[in-house]
């Protein structure tokens, strides 16, 4: 793991105080007075540091299965050339985590890094500083409540999702992102070779559309080749990307 120039507790402590806006249980129905949380881990294969924060997410998927928590794993691919190249490693997600880096002002970037509802980061393997941010943002609301509602499609090796939402705001988008709820690889190189890894909940495509004056659409997503209702699920969010800040989730109804 890199050297990281934020203490996590201050983040965890800082994070029972921010305020999030409200999202949806599931598909089209509505939540009032109630918080989310959205875990976004960037992990990879290539880091000895990485399988404790991804058994983690295991962990808090069962654990919280009943809550409005989304675990979504990004695999960067930044660990590629120490010897062994994810399989699931994709230069998006490293990406979308040096901007994360840019918009929570944290430099460098590391693994496994947890990102809470877009607003505040941590050491994704500690399991006592994750849980109190997680409680945090459940437990927090906001006046004005961010809806979003996904209904999804699938034809002939593609999804098409219509949404719902009442985030128009010229900085608001709307991403989906699909995603794997385990899978497991034998790695036979690098820092972790010899060792057989098990992940959850990856993000195999992450798809960004701007959102229509109207609050709806359609959007067309090409799904991985061995995409099923019962192995995959899609969550999708609505983020200010001027901010990163997270303000509404749901899962769709396939």
């Amino acid at each position: 793991m890199k050297t990281i120039r934020i203490i996590p507790v201050y983040i965890a402590m800082a994070l029972l105080t921010v305020m999030s806006a409200c999202s949806q249980a599931s598909g089209t129905k509505n939540v009032a007075n109630k918080g989310f949380a959205v875990l976004e881990l960037f992990t990879s294969e290539g880091c000895s540091s990485c399988p404790p924060a991804d058994a983690l997410m295991g962990q808090i998927q069962e654990e919280y299965k009943n809550n409005d928590v989304y675990v979504l794993s990004y695999h960067v691919d930044y660990w590629d050339n120490q010897g062994w190249k994810d399989v699931f490693g994709n230069p998006d997600y490293t990406k979308r985590q040096y901007q994360y880096g840019s918009w929570l002002g944290v430099n460098p970037v590391y693994t496994p890094q947890l990102v809470v509802n877009g607003k505040a980061q941590l050491i994704g393997s500690q399991a006592g500083e994750v849980k109190a941010a997680i409680q945090g943002a459940l437990l927090t609301s906001s006046s004005f409540k961010t809806t979003l509602s996904l209904n999804a499609q699938q034809q002939q090796g593609s999804l098409t999702i219509t949404y719902t939402t009442n985030a128009t705001s010229k900085n608001e988008r709307l991403l989906v992102a699909v995603v794997q709820k385990s899978a497991q690889t034998n790695v036979k190189r690098g820092e972790n070779g010899g060792r057989v890894l098990k992940h959850y909940q990856i993000v195999r495509h992450l798809h960004t559309a701007a959102i229509t004056k109207e609050g709806k659409g359609n959007i067309k997503l090409k799904l991985p080749e061995n995409f099923n209702t019962k192995d995959f699920e899609v969550v999708g969010f609505i983020q200010d990307v001027a901010t990163g800040g997270i303000l509404g989730v749901t899962r769709a109804n396939l």
